[in-house]
């Protein structure tokens, strides 16, 4: 095994200067191992500033996954074929508009809580699924452009041994510390353990890396012999789409947009924030970063477009253009067309940044399976302490998982678009029926649930292996399709099946979900923590007698509302 010194090094000094501040900013929790709060570790107390808040919300998008992947789509497709920085720029300012403020104002603790509250425990559970395969996904592209890193630093090792390494570190596999595993070991045993203010502040640290690692070596990359005027290259890097990719790109266009909006690690800042609006300014001035931030990326893409690799020290045996080196094509740029102290700092700084941008994803859900899969659905009585190991065991299942599928895929730029194309379908729906549309119910909910993933299975999905049993003809986006599929599905059958309850169609006894005439006798609230007086609950008594709590009442929809005028007719 070759190993590049300097680069090794790099990473070692990254990875402390990150543990130094993990810890100092896990010391600002109030939250201790001999009394454990759980809203504590994933909300920060809702105490995180406007700053600190921009630099995390900016983070939560912009990793190794965000940087690698875009410099191997500008270089592999061109930049009109780089759609993830305008995506999800545009899918912050949407979510900063539609979402931040309801969801703040609610005092929820993860983005299940507004559909077990509305829908009931099990069906919560069932979206959480989508959830989670998001998640999954998402770790898996970062822990994939984390291998395409480790894998240039020790030049014989295979992209798959370092997501494998990558996967050890990430979900604490290792019974003993070797190399700088032992470091990202640490790193995530201090988010574990400092929660949400020790990611926080390390975000602050990771852009930081991004910013000036990058920045630094564009000028050296540019200067190179090899590399031609990427002004005049414009043409080659530009890209091209023809007619018959419009369709393609607008239907992914609309999934980074929409499809980056139900997501644990974005409402986890949302909801950690001072207050709505400050929640709400955090989405644009991130979409702000998020642009800002892929420029340098961009230009890498470009660079290596505009080289003749035949001119570098690269191994010329070896295709750059094959879809394993395109994968590379960021740290390769570092390694072969700068100064090797340029390159280790670029290296180092992508390397550690990655990694911050790992335990954050597994962590946000690890918080909604501990929370509102085992607390709620399963383990009602559960304490802090049981919660929190949960929790913890979560982060090694979630990272076992994402380094699997980081191996199977070859791309990181496909797995952007496999984290959001469930999460698309399924869950946007149901999140804007949950926060905009009143009369929407559980069965309206399982309704759209089985139909979406339905229809998202009989297209397929070629990387994964699942042909196409049904084409909607050219004109048509196959994936945002679905989406409308689910959407209207869940606003048809749920005032349908409201209206056969109300007028008496259907009798009570065949309310199987009670959630509309055959309501039991108390619905509780959800939360136990320390922060429950932001939520104002309300009594309903309705003319049968029975007694149960609504809403928050500062939600922007209520559960029950619309169909209590039926349940009187219900003696």
């Amino acid at each position: 095994m070759i190993v590049h010194l300097g680069g090794l090094v790099a990473i070692i000094i990254f990875y402390i200067l990150i543990l130094l501040v993990g810890i100092w900013a896990g010391k600002k929790q109030k939250s201790s191992e001999a009394s454990p709060d759980t809203e504590e570790i994933m909300l920060a107390g809702r105490n995180i500033g406007l700053l600190v808040g921009i630099f995390t919300m900016t983070a939560t998008w912009v990793g190794g996954a965000y940087i690698n992947g875009t410099a191997e789509q500008v270089f592999s497709s061109g930049l009109l074929a780089c759609q993830a920085p305008i995506g999800y720029a545009v899918s912050l300012i949407v979510g900063g508009l539609l979402f931040a403020q309801p969801m703040r104002d609610a005092g929820y603790v993860t983005m299940l809580d507004p559909f077990q509250r509305k829908y009931g425990q099990r069906m919560g559970g069932l979206l959480f699924i989508p959830a989670l395969l998001g998640e999954v996904f998402w770790s898996a592209a970062i822990l994939s452009a984390l291998g395409a890193t480790i894998s240039v630093i020790f030049t014989d090792i295979s992209i798959t041994a370092s997501i494998v390494m990558s996967g050890k570190y990430s979900t604490l596999t290792s019974c003993y510390f070797r190399k700088t595993g032992n470091l990202a070991a640490v790193v995530i045993i201090y988010t574990l353990f400092g929660g949400l203010y020790s990611v926080a502040y390390t975000d602050v640290v990771q852009l930081g890396f991004i910013f000036v690692g990058l920045w630094i070596a564009v000028p050296f990359a540019m200067q190179h012999k090899s590399v031609g005027d990427i002004v005049t290259t414009w043409p080659e890097w530009r890209g091209h789409l023809d007619k018959s990719q419009m369709v393609e790109w607008t239907d992914n266009m609309l999934l980074l947009v929409f499809g980056g909006i139900p997501w644990q690690v974005y409402f986890q800042r949302v909801l950690s924030a001072k207050s709505a609006k400050k929640a709400m300014y955090l989405s644009f001035c991130a979409a702000v970063g998020c642009i800002v931030l892929a420029i340098p990326p961009v230009l890498i893409g470009a660079i290596a477009k505009s080289a003749d690799w035949n001119m570098t020290d690269y191994d010329i045996k070896k295709d750059i253009h094959s879809p394993e080196a395109s994968k590379l094509i960021l740290p390769l740029v570092l390694l072969h067309l700068c100064p090797k102290f340029i390159a280790f700092i670029g290296l180092g700084a992508v390397s550690a940044a990655v990694m911050s941008s790992a335990d954050s994803s597994v962590l946000s859900a690890s918080s909604m399976f501990a929370r509102n899969i085992w607390k709620l659905v399963f383990r009602d009585q559960a304490s802090e302490r049981e919660v929190l190991l949960v929790m913890r065991i979560g982060i090694f299942l979630v990272g076992i998982g994402a380094a699997c599928i980081g191996i199977l895929v070859s791309s990181i730029y496909v797995l952007w678009y496999l984290s959001s194309d469930l999460v698309y379908v399924i869950l946007f729906p149901q999140l804007l029926c949950v926060v905009y549309v009143p009369h929407t119910n559980t069965y309206g909910s399982l309704a759209a649930y089985i139909v979406g993933f339905f229809f998202r299975f009989l297209i397929g999905e070629p990387l994964l292996g699942i042909p196409a049993t049904i084409h909607f003809g050219p004109y048509i986006p196959p994936k945002s399709l679905c989406m409308l599929l689910s959407l209207a599905t869940i606003l048809i059958v749920s005032q349908l099946v409201k209206c056969l309850f109300e007028r008496r169609i259907l009798p009570p006894k065949y309310d199987i979900f009670h959630c509309l005439v055959d309501i039991p006798n108390e619905i509780l609230p959800l939360r136990e923590s320390s922060t429950t007086d932001e939520l104002h609950y309300r009594v309903i008594r309705p003319a049968t007698g029975q007694q149960y709590l609504a809403e928050p009442a500062m939600m922007v929809n209520s559960s029950f509302s619309q169909s209590q005028e039926g349940i009187s007719a219900y003696d």
